[in-house]
């Protein structure tokens, strides 16, 4: 407690129930009187504005009621006033006003009356800023060098300074690396602004960065800017402080300091962000005011603190502590007609406090303590009796500590089932052809009491499960019992680190206290292994010491003989559900059982099983002496073996994730270009974008591979005609469960491509391209239904081989549109069945040779017979004309027909084929040669 109180000049209490803060004081000249005398305004958070003019009052003076010049009640809270130059076209001070969603600012105006009841105050409105964000705190002055007017800076919630000029918007900027708003404060001398992020640390801005930075709407944008285009938004200067800000303050009378008031710590910091000098502090501050000093190099700050106390340092120095009547918020100085220097102070209940540092000492003094003589053997006596209470109370300390409750108003107790359940629960019947069991266990809860709505949680170590881990009980009244049953199961193939669980149920007491009773169960061994016949040889290898004899493993694990050929009892083993095998050996003449097992980390099951066996089996026959110990080294090198390739693991699921992660972006952003290709009117080259997305496709492999397999199977290695005209697969690809049906599919196609099955293209074979054909492919006669094929033809490959010489356009023309249709089909095939089929591709080209051979032998062997020029023509044109005809009016149903049909299917899920449109004009074309070599074959 201080020996001096600060003196009241002038106080007062605002309201009842009103809050204040930091931001609700200010002190100036607010209605321009001119005399240089301060008015204190305040502003609090249940929308009240106050102006007051105080000074003391004297026998025969108006209560300090007469002292309050405005009173204004405004819709919304205030958050924040200053005193400044706020209007472009006038001089004046005007009043700055904070809201929340809301700038306002006004004029504060006197006007003489005429009577006894003095001048009349108004409040007017002279422009407003509604915010888009919600605002925290604000600041002022002559941004950017401009000495006439001052601007408005607004923080606001979500880290944006809003910026206005006067009655315009300037703009706004968002504080890099923002997460909580902190004080702000404008330094003149350096343009800069000033500010205590959530990060612990001062930062300054220049106001030209900050005014030349990119502008954004919301906080992603102006973090997508900084990251692809304009200037980035940056400190000028950072220095860490380490704790929160609790104000920031720029006086103008010091050449070069700004002062930080943190939780525990007083900062002095250059302009540059240097610190000048530091102090630290005893007690928690609540507020400060740095002010001019007498003394030159020096200046004076007050701080407040929660303990009521006002004290004055200069720089480090305490020079003065005074008693405040409460905890102040806010302090400012003031001038007032009869006392200048005041010190204001405002507390967030409402006293506002105008006082002086006094010199008057506090009267208070402490009473006299009456002397008397010391009775030395007396204090001896008494010392002696409280040791002695005190012994006694070491000894029994039972006595005096509180008894803890024996009863608790809820037991629960779990019952495990000896026996594996008629009926397996869980959800998995069978792991690699073992099946899979499951156990009831019954959860017994009493209750002393009247207990409404317990609920009883399950918890178990995974990959253990069970039907039920969370249920709701009825009520219980006054020693009611309930019984809840459930079966647990391995649900995972690997086995679990611990076969207990916990059962946990939570209740609120009859007075309302939440408590949990809790109890434990143990699961069987049985229920993630079965018996197995012993293994000699393992990798891994421990050893268990024990100090008795070796007992008969049949008698400790009775529940495990159905498999054991060992009738002496010395082997026994263990297969776990999950694959891997664990034999126990009891050595015949020592005291030693080895456990052996190809994986290391399944052994630790059984020995933590045999140990326990071990226990209860020795207990029951009343030896207390028993140990079981492991005398040879810690295999560490086993553990660490498994946790490598634990790590190996993670790591390459990790590496694998993040391939499949840019794989799909890849394939959706090729997805996004096919498609603005195939919806465009004039569609564009795909320039090898399909091949591109087969080649992404492809790398699901497994499934997307069975896909092309088996949409080769089904179309030009089919011999049904009307699989030949089925498309690609449209649902969705998913992993599968194996590779059997895979594997089955490629020996299926090896098969048939053995026994003569052709990936031709159309324009080598010289055959029609049927309308649905992906890739150009030939299809094969086959049955649905037998998968055994008849030996190939012969003349099936010489069936169109002669034709008519066209004329040189013509065969130019030809020659051109069957290049493109060939390297089209070529690369259809080659997207299709790329890694799958080949060798099928050699063959092809091997087979394209043969028969342009035996077209070149056929026309040597066959001389042609001489023919009239003009009936030959004659023919022909009719012949052209018939079929023109024809093709003409099959074209057209066969466009109307698929188009309507195939070609948004084919043109978004097939993009390596064309459109049905094209493949139409194609086979027109192809039409059209068909008379030709009809008339070459005549």
């Amino acid at each position: 407690m201080s020996l001096f109180k600060a003196r009241d000049w002038w106080a007062t209490v605002l309201g009842e129930g009103e809050e204040f803060d930091q931001g609700c004081l200010c002190v100036g000249d607010v209605d321009n009187s001119g005399s240089g005398h301060d008015k204190i305004v305040v502003g609090s958070y249940m929308g009240m504005l106050r102006v007051f003019s105080p000074h003391p009052a004297k026998p025969g003076e108006p209560s300090p009621a007469h002292s309050q010049l405005l009173e204004v009640q405004l819709r919304d809270p205030v958050i924040q006033v200053e005193v400044g130059k706020f209007v472009s076209c006038s001089d004046l001070l005007h009043l700055a006003v904070l809201h929340p969603r809301k700038l306002s600012v006004y004029s504060v105006s006197g006007t003489a009356g005429n009577v006894e009841h003095g001048v009349q105050y108004q409040l007017k409105r002279v422009y407003e800023h509604n915010l888009q964000r919600t605002a925290c705190n604000m600041t002022y002055g002559t941004f950017g060098g401009v000495t006439d007017h001052h601007s408005l800076c607004i923080q606001s919630m979500d880290g944006m300074l809003m910026f206005f000029e006067q009655e315009s918007y300037s703009f706004g900027r968002f504080l890099p690396g923002f997460l909580l708003p902190g004080p702000l404060c404008y330094c003149s001398r350096t343009d800069t602004f000033l500010t205590v992020s959530s990060a612990r640390q001062v930062e300054s801005y220049r106001y030209e960065t900050l005014a030349v930075a990119t502008d954004a709407e919301t906080r992603q944008d102006a973090e997508q800017h900084s990251k692809t285009a304009g200037k980035r938004l940056t400190a000028d200067w950072t220095l860490v402080l380490g704790e929160q800000a609790l104000d920031l303050s720029v006086p103008y009378f010091s050449p070069s300091s700004i002062f930080v008031c943190g939780e525990r710590n007083l900062y002095c910091l250059k302009d540059n962000g240097h610190i000048r000098f530091m102090k630290k502090l005893e007690y928690n501050p609540s507020c400060f005011l740095p002010y001019s000093s007498v003394s030159e190099g020096t200046t004076n700050t007050l701080v407040g603190n929660h303990n009521n106390m006002l004290l004055v340092y200069q720089d480090v120095t305490l020079k003065w502590a005074a008693q405040l009547s409460c905890s102040p918020v806010a302090v400012r100085l003031a001038n007032f007609p009869d006392l200048k220097g005041v010190v204001v102070t405002l507390s967030n209940e409402g006293h506002l406090q105008c006082s002086y540092m006094g010199t008057d000492p506090s009267f208070f003094s402490t009473p006299k303590v009456d002397a008397r003589e010391q009775d030395y053997s007396q204090i001896d006596t008494e010392m002696k009796s409280l040791q002695r209470v005190i012994r006694q109370a070491t000894r029994t300390q039972a006595d005096i500590l509180p008894v803890a409750e024996t009863d608790e108003d809820l037991t629960v107790t779990a019952t495990v089932s000896t026996n594996m359940d008629s009926t397996s629960q869980a959800l998995i019947p069978d792991i690699d052809g073992l099946p899979v069991p499951s156990v009831t266990v019954k959860i017994k809860v009493t209750s002393r009491c009247a207990l409404q709505g317990p609920k009883l949680t399950v918890c178990v170590q995974p990959p253990l499960a069970v039907t039920q881990d969370q249920l709701v009980l009825e009520p219980l009244g006054v020693g009611s019992t309930t019984v809840v049953a459930f079966s647990a199961f391995l649900n995972g193939q690997y086995p679990p680190a611990d076969l207990t669980g916990d059962v946990a149920v939570s209740y609120s007491s009859p007075t309302g206290i939440p408590r949990v009773a809790q109890c434990k169960f143990s699961l069987p061994l049985r229920l993630v292994c079965c018996p197995s016949a012993p293994s000699k040889n393992a990798k891994y290898k421990i050893t268990v010491d024990t100090n008795k004899p070796p007992v008969n493993l049949s008698e400790v694990f009775p529940d495990f003989l159905e498999k054991s050929e060992d009738k002496e009892g010395n082997a026994l083993a263990f297969h776990f559900l999950s694959g891997p095998r664990v034999t126990v050996l009891a050595s015949k003449t020592s005291q030693r059982y080895r456990i052996q097992s190809e994986s290391f980390e399944d052994i630790w099951l059984v020995a933590k099983e045999l140990v326990q066996r071990f226990d209860r089996h020795f207990a029951k026959q009343g030896i207390k002496d028993f140990r079981n110990s492991f005398a040879g080294p810690i295999p560490l090198a086993e553990y660490f073996e498994t946790v490598d390739h634990h790590f190996e693991l993670r790591v390459s699921a990790e590496k694998y994730q993040d391939l499949l992660s840019e794989r799909a972006v890849q394939f959706r952003a090729i997805q996004r270009r096919l498609l603005t290709r195939f919806k465009d009117k004039t569609p564009a080259p795909l320039q090898n974008l399909d091949t591109l997305m087969e080649g992404t496709y492809r790398q699901g492999w497994e499934e997307s591979v069975d896909a092309a397999v088996s949409h080769l199977l089904r179309t030009c290695l089919s011999r049904s005609p009307k699989d030949q005209a089925l498309s690609l697969s449209t649902s969705q690809l998913s992993m599968p469960k194996d590779t059997v049906r895979l594997k089955k599919h490629i020996t299926l196609l090896c098969d048939r491509l053995g026994k003569g099955g052709r990936l031709s293209l159309a324009s080598e074979a010289n055959v029609p391209t049927p309308v649905m054909m992906p890739g150009g492919c030939e299809p094969i006669a086959e049955a649905v239904a037998d998968l055994e094929e008849p030996p190939l033809q012969q003349e099936s490959a010489a069936k169109f081989i002669k034709k008519k010489q066209p004329s040189k356009k013509v065969k130019s023309k030809t020659d051109k549109e069957s290049k493109d249709k060939k390297v089209s089909a070529e690369g259809a095939v080659k997207e299709t069945v790329e890694e799958t089929a080949e060798e099928p591709v050699k063959e092809v080209k091997r087979e394209k040779k043969e028969s342009s051979k035996e077209k070149k032998k056929e026309s040597t062997k066959e001389p042609k017979e001489p023919k009239d020029p003009g009936k030959e023509s004659k023919k022909e044109s009719l012949k052209e004309s018939k079929e023109k005809k024809e093709s003409s009016k099959e074209s057209g149903k066969e466009s109307n027909k698929e188009s309507s049909k195939e070609t948004s299917k084919e043109s978004l899920k097939e993009p390596g084929k064309e459109k049905v449109s094209r493949k139409s004009s194609v086979k027109v074309k192809e039409k059209k040669k068909e008379p030709d070599a009809a008339a070459g074959e005549g």
